[in-house]
Order: C-alpha cells, then sequence, then structure tokens
C-alpha cells in the first residue's frame, strides 16, 4: 500500500498480537493512541517511535501512520475532531502520559460512558495534554532516511539487528563508501552513524523486552558484546538497568 494510506474508522480498542501489523492509513481526526498493555511501534513517514505503556503518540488529522504490536498490546485510541477545541499538536508527537491521563483515556476507550459525559471528559484529556510537553517523553525516535543507500543499510540492520559490521563493511554492501554515508547519517539523521546505531539497539532492545526475551538473548540480538555492555548502555539511556525498568513498566509485558 501507498505510504499516504487510506482514510479508516478510528477503534477504541484493539487487542493486537506480538509483531501483528496495522497497515498505513489516516483519520479524518486527530488520534491519540495509547498502549495500555504492551509496546506499539508507531511508523510515519519521518520515521519511528517505540511507545511504552507510560506514553501515548499523538497523529494529526491526515497523517498518514502505520503501527506494530512488540509482545501482546493493548491499543486505545480516541479521535478528536478538527473543528472542535483544541490544544492540538501539529505534528506527531510522543508524550509521557501522566496516571490521571491514563485513567481518562481508559474510560473514554472503554464505551461505558453517555455522550455528555463522554465531552466533558474528552475536554478533560485534552486539558492535560496541555500541560504536557514531547521533551517530558523520552523520545525513542529514529528518522526514516530518504537516500537509498540509507535505506538500504537500515534494512540490513532491521533484518539482522545483531550485525556488529563496520560502516565500512555495510557500505561494501550497499555500494557507497564509509566517508559518504556518514556524511548522509550527519545530513538525514542528525547525528553519526555511531549514535544512530546505539539508538538503533536500544530501540530494538525495548522491543526484544516487551516480547519476554532475557538479557543475554538481548545482548546477543541487539549487537552487543555482552550482557553487561548492554545493561550499561540500556542505564545510559533510560536511567536505569532492564530489569529496574521492567519493575517501573509492568504493563511492558503480558
Amino acid at each position: 500500500m501507498s505510504i499516504d494510506g487510506q482514510i479508516i474508522p478510528s477503534r477504541p480498542i484493539r487487542l493486537l498480537s506480538d509483531r501483528e501489523h496495522i497497515d498505513w492509513h489516516r483519520h479524518d481526526g486527530h488520534q491519540l493512541v495509547y498502549p495500555r498493555r504492551g509496546v506499539l511501534r508507531v511508523f510515519t513517514a519521518t520515521g519511528v517511535w517505540v511507545v511504552p505503556p507510560s506514553q501515548g503518540a499523538w497523529m494529526p488529522a491526515g497523517t498518514a501512520h502505520s503501527h506494530r504490536a512488540s509482545g501482546a498490546t493493548e491499543m486505545r485510541a480516541i479521535l478528536f475532531a478538527t473543528a472542535g477545541d483544541g490544544p492540538f499538536i501539529e505534528r506527531p508527537a510522543v508524550l509521557a502520559f501522566t496516571p490521571l491521563l491514563r485513567e481518562a483515556v481508559t474510560a473514554l476507550t472503554d464505551g461505558a460512558l453517555d455522550e455528555p459525559v463522554r465531552g466533558r471528559l474528552k475536554q478533560v484529556v485534552l486539558d492535560l495534554l496541555h500541560g504536557l510537553r514531547t521533551a517530558d517523553a523520552p523520545q525513542r525516535f529514529l528518522p526514516a532516511p530518504s537516500d537509498p543507500r540509507l535505506r538500504e543499510l537500515v534494512a540490513l540492520l532491521e533484518e539482522r539487528p545483531g550485525d556488529r559490521r563496520t560502516l565500512a563493511q555495510l557500505g561494501a554492501v550497499v555500494g557507497s563508501s564509509e566517508r559518504t554515508l556518514s556524511r548522509l547519517f550527519r545530513e538525514e539523521a542528525g547525528t553519526t552513524f555511531a549514535r544512530w546505531r546505539g539508538q538503533f539497539r536500544v530501540h530494538h532492545a525495548l522491543v526484544l523486552l516487551a516480547e519476554g526475551h532475557q538479557v543475554t538473548r538481548i545482548a546477543g540480538a541487539c549487537g552487543y558484546a555482552s550482557p553487561s555492555a548492554f545493561i550499561g548502555a540500556f542505564r545510559a539511556s533510560f536511567g536505569m538497568t532492564p530489569g529496574e525498568y521492567l519493575r517501573r513498566e509492568p504493563d511492558l509485558r503480558t
């Protein structure tokens, strides 16, 4: 399907199995997506986010996007009319969810409220969103490259996240020099290949955590030299070890 996708109605609750994919689509209204359980990968034309249960994703009206579940995932979604009162965020974003916001979204998507109450609670959700900043949510985001050489390189690593080949070695596969690829990463991703790959590995590690894999397995699957190297990189990115993160995010695994 074209990345433009099709316009489809928003379903309040979708139960997704591990690695289940929702194809490219868009909505007439603004959509707020919340993985109450599991982890959701949210794809847009600009890149992909990994969204755990402590966060939600905002998709402005008309934005083409797709989803992929990591672990059994309970995805909840609310649609807001574009003509309604804001504040509305003008670009796709990931937001840190407060406990109150999580409960409000859960109540709205459960479908047990009558319409006047739903309308008032929707306004509460918008008021709560107004108090959030995208900077408050750790942005597990990987930009989507446009250059075909970078796209091929990224596809290689998506297929084998544990691949430890250097940029020069990967360049030989995609038909480009290390120098050229380094320049393209700076221009298109705004960072070096080493930093991009570090974020990519942590990104994939969070997906594997949600799928129930153990630290030793994740370390090898993501290309870390040892479990301790993985734990160190995870702590540097999240401020805690994988075990501490799982205790902080009890709904990550179901």
